[in-house]
């Protein structure tokens, strides 16, 4: 069976499947991450927007980390087929498309100068980027000419200060990390790294007047390669594809900025769902803390327990009542929206966690969860603290659940690892953070004072944004939690809570 690539293209007739057009547009994006999100929202509404006659561009991605798929997405020419399911009017639905609009992928640490090359051409307009909650932060760093640097925004920095000496016009940069005001922080992070390496108040005046940062919230879950399915979709499409996305058929792109700039970005006036608006705040609260933040509050506590999928943990009688308990009763007073709209939209994500197609493995939910706890379920915690003056059991044992989690060895290549009955499994997040857990939790197990470590754990506001500590009686609640997990094990702690 011949791998996908684009010579292939004018043989497959397979039912049902959509190829986008294959028309060799103009690089007019570039993306900095090359994973199963962005090539399953961002690109896929390229595609379709190319399609429309409204964009006509081509996406040059990036890898900017040392892993990444750019040698498979190279290898088939930038191609790969995007399946999205669900259920539309009660019944089950299936899309299949061929997505054209990657150029290919180029990697920050080997291919510096042909992004440079990309950067400074005329025919780029857009940079839109997904690099985790953890992506979008400033560390200070030197600036290193005709090299990358190390964090994303230093790198754009560089980047746009090549764009700004080439004479060419901004660009519009639309980032879609979750985390509030991503365009306006990014805007910020550089602007810290102009300062930071003098490049000049004319650079500095180009990134102010001349760039437009938009700020966004997104909306799809996107399972990724269908690990368990791949060989059989194979057969059916007719041909080897090593990328093939999966994601549900629903979408959401809020986009907060201009509208002077739909032009630019004409997703919208290519009939998909995308909302441009002044304050995109109602609309991340009401998805962040209801969605991602059910995800983040579930998912580590329910991996543990042997789930491995979202719709079967969502489906279990135990963790389906911790799970809507999490939404129902303590995110829900936290969102300033009314009773309705706010019911009507977390009954929506126990129907979309339920999606039988969407095969959302929560061992890749489980990335960078440090941020993520931070950004997803920390506000609601606080939230409802300050409204009914007293913790909310299921976030609260959230945070337990991520940290017995995070308990794990290391191997001589830095790789950590957790371990569960089903056996081992990947901790994939920042080395210096789990490697710090694991020192405490190797002096908890020396002293069993487990106050002491979650004393010392929630005083790191580098991993919290702020003093966990100072929330009242989370320090004791933490604690009694965590010691719950290690002596009754997770399934049972879990009962128990809920029996409270």
């Amino acid at each position: 069976m011949e791998t996908l690539n684009r010579k292939l293209l004018p043989s497959i007739h397979t039912p049902g499947l959509e190829i986008g057009p294959q028309k060799e547009y103009p690089v007019k994006v570039m993306q900095f991450g090359e994973g199963n999100f962005l090539r399953a929202f961002i690109d896929w509404m390229i595609d379709k927007s190319n399609e429309a006659g409204k964009f006509n561009g081509m996406v040059q991605l990036v890898q900017p980390l040392p892993q990444g798929t750019a040698d498979l997405i190279n290898a088939q020419d930038g191609l790969y087929t995007l399946i999205l399911r669900g259920m539309e009017n009660g019944a089950p639905a299936e899309y299949k498309r061929i997505i054209t609009c990657v150029k290919g992928c180029l990697k920050t640490d080997s291919d510096w100068e042909a992004i440079v090359k990309c950067a400074v051409s005329p025919d780029l307009q857009l940079v839109f980027s997904n690099t985790t909650e953890a992506g979008i932060e400033y560390k200070p760093e030197p600036y290193t000419p005709g090299k990358t640097q190390v964090t994303y925004p230093a790198k754009l920095t560089s980047l746009l200060f090549e764009r700004f000496k080439a004479g060419q016009k901004g660009l519009v940069l639309v980032p879609c990390e979750l985390i509030d005001k991503n365009g306006s922080t990014l805007r910020d992070c550089i602007l810290r790294y102009a300062a930071d390496w003098k490049l000049g108040a004319g650079f500095e005046n180009y990134v102010k007047e001349e760039c437009a940062f938009m700020n966004t919230l997104v909306d799809r879950i996107v399972a990724g390669y269908p690990r368990n399915e791949a060989a059989d979709w194979c057969k059916k499409l007719g041909y080897q594809d090593n990328l093939i996305d999966c994601g549900e058929i629903f979408h959401l792109f809020v986009i907060e900025g201009d509208e002077k700039y739909r032009a630019v970005i004409p997703f919208a006036e290519a009939g998909l769902h995308v909302v441009w608006t002044k304050n995109q705040t109602p609309y991340r609260s009401r998805k962040v803390r209801f969605l991602n933040g059910g995800h983040t509050s579930s998912v580590l506590a329910a991996y543990q327990a042997g789930f491995d999928f979202v719709d079967q943990m969502t489906g279990d009688k135990l963790f389906g009542k911790y799970l809507r308990t999490a939404l129902f009763e303590e995110v829900f007073p936290t969102v300033q929206l009314p009773d309705d709209e706010k019911k009507a939209f977390a009954e929506s994500i126990i129907e979309r966690f339920l999606n039988p197609f969407a095969n959302h493995q929560l061992i890749s939910i489980s990335l960078n969860s440090i941020s993520k706890w931070q950004v997803r379920v920390l506000p609601s915690l606080i939230d409802y603290e300050k409204i009914n003056g007293k913790l909310p059991k299921v976030l609260a044992f959230s945070f337990a659940a991520l940290l017995s989690f995070y308990r794990g060895t290391v191997d001589a290549a830095g790789n950590w690892s957790g371990k569960r009955a089903a056996g081992a499994y990947p901790i994939r997040d920042d080395a210096e953070k789990i490697a710090f857990l694991n020192a405490e939790f190797d002096r908890l197990k020396q002293s069993g004072d487990y106050e002491a470590f979650i004393r010392t754990v929630m005083a790191r506001t580098d991993f919290w944004g702020m003093d966990l500590n100072t929330i009242p009686g989370f320090t004791a609640r933490a604690a009694a939690d965590l010691r719950s997990i290690d002596e009754l094990g997770i399934t049972s702690a879990v009962e128990k809570l809920l029996e409270k």
